[in-house]
């Protein structure tokens, strides 16, 4: 049993404004993994104070970005060497099959190594060449922190939501707020005790568990400058428009229903063992998983049987098994969610190719769903448009090359996407159409220099690399 009765202010474990502790269940079993304390908003209040106070003081934002940068080097030596640790909560927490979660930590090193690359290269501050040499006036350009920042993630993948934002936050001399989900609070509760040890000054970062409520207090509070969220697109557009209404900074990565286009070059074997990965990674709950596959209609019963294949030979169980592929969902509702959506996908008239509502056999205690694999899919069901965050893939056909890109875009969402081609080159050239944030080209790993983020309804702004250490800076121009 794992125990965090205190919550994590301005850099110390203070006593939360409530006693009451919230049950962390099991996914696999949904037996008391542990307790934590959950904030409230007078813990919201204090944290907001602490992180003010400190931004105020300039006790780190004037800091010289070399000795910031030396700070959070730490953290990541310090994450590093916590790797198993960090794995062992979140497949505890949230149900991730293990495979999942240690494979996952050498990304979180690359992508916090990018940031610090990014820092040690910034333009902290510049000195403008005039466009007219006559000029006797000289600009001084500074890129500042904007102030106190709330930070807001999902429970899917909270170490990399919760890094991709505290460490270009706190790079560009920012104080920071990081409301996690309650589901979250094993994890978070060690990502608090690692950023305890790495010597960041009293008040400079909290981490709050806490529900909608106290999330939506926090964004609202009128002491917080920005807001930086990964979340449903339905919560980013409240965010968005009580940002507004204060005019506070915003960064938004939000939905995805990704596609993933197989050409009729492609091999087809390649393909579908790289949608293993693309397309049911984390369980299936994960915004950039390439859940729609558009496979030409001359291949198409070729795709469909490999992905049934595929499907049906992968381990659905215990999160700690090492040969279990898929786990549970986090909780109940999001595992009758995902049932809910198959039983529209057979409604709506699509082929069942393999899996169904049904709980696997022998894992009735726990949140489990069977992966499950629809054909003859048009691009317009329910199944096909919204994002059902689960192990539940859709194959549609497509005619041409146009054909397949006007359905790739034909999407509210705008996120991730993949294209399969023997001929890369000729990938690239329709991956240059499909609108989407990222596009990965035979399933190439994500790359952290590289700005992340989405087109249309997944979002606003981009993460990782210099362009998301740059979201949270302001322009001054000094002239002299």
């Amino acid at each position: 049993m794992i125990i965090y009765d205190r919550l994590f202010i301005g850099g110390s474990w203070t006593a939360p404004s409530s006693d009451d502790l919230l049950d962390i269940l099991s996914p696999h079993d949904n037996a008391v993994i542990g307790r934590a304390a959950q904030a409230r908003a007078a813990d919201v209040d204090r944290a907001v104070a602490a992180a003010r106070g400190s931004f105020e003081s300039g006790v780190w934002r004037q800091t010289p970005p070399e000795e910031r940068i030396a700070v959070l080097r730490r953290f990541n030596a310090l994450r590093e060497e916590q790797a198993g640790k960090v794995a062992e909560l979140i497949s505890l927490e949230n149900g991730s099959a293990g495979w999942f979660t240690r494979a996952g930590q050498p990304g979180l090193t690359r992508q916090a190594n990018a940031y610090l690359k990014a820092a040690e290269e910034f333009g902290w501050e510049e000195t403008l060449v005039p466009s007219d040499p006559a000029s006797p006036v000289r600009s001084v350009v500074r890129r500042e922190a904007v102030g106190v920042v709330a930070a807001v993630i999902p429970w899917n993948s909270p170490f990399s939501s919760a890094t991709s934002k505290i460490i270009p936050a706190l790079l560009a001399g920012n104080s920071v707020v990081l409301k996690v989900s309650p589901e979250n609070s094993l994890s978070m509760g060690f990502l608090a005790e690692l950023l305890e040890r790495v010597g960041l000054p009293e008040g400079v970062v909290s981490v709050l568990p806490a529900d909608r409520e106290t999330s939506e207090y926090l964004v609202s509070h009128p002491e917080v400058d920005k807001i930086a969220f990964t979340g449903s697109t339905r919560a980013g557009r409240r965010i968005a428009s009580l940002a507004g209404e204060q005019l506070k900074r915003v960064s938004l990565e939000l939905g995805g229903k990704s596609a993933a286009v197989i050409l009729p070059d492609a091999d087809v074997a390649q393909a579908v063992a790289g949608l293993k990965f693309g397309s049911l990674l984390n369980n299936g709950e994960s915004c950039i998983a390439q859940t729609r596959i558009l496979a030409p209609r001359g291949r198409y019963e070729e795709v469909v049987a490999a992905l049934k294949g595929l499907v049906e030979s992968l381990k659905v169980g215990d999160p700690n098994d090492p040969d279990t592929f898929i786990g549970p969902m986090i909780r109940p509702d999001q595992q009758e969610r995902v049932r809910d959506y198959i039983r529209i996908g057979i409604e709506e008239g699509a082929r069942l190719v393999t899996g169904g509502p049904q709980i696997p056999e022998g894992l009735e205690k726990g949140n489990y769903v069977t992966p499950t694999v629809f054909a003859d899919v048009d691009n317009s069901m329910r199944i096909a448009q919204e994002e059902i965050f689960g192990p539940v893939l859709v194959v549609i056909a497509y005619d041409d090359e146009d054909d397949a890109v006007r359905i790739a875009n034909d999407s509210e969402y705008g996120l991730s996407g993949g294209v399969w081609s023997s001929d890369p080159e000729h990938a690239l050239d329709v991956a240059r159409r499909i609108r989407t944030g990222t596009v990965t080209v035979n399933g190439a790993s994500v790359a952290f220099d590289g700005p992340f983020g989405g087109f249309k309804a997944s979002g606003i702004g981009r993460e990782y690399g210099a362009v998301g250490l740059g979201t949270y800076t302001e322009y001054k121009t000094v002239t002299l």
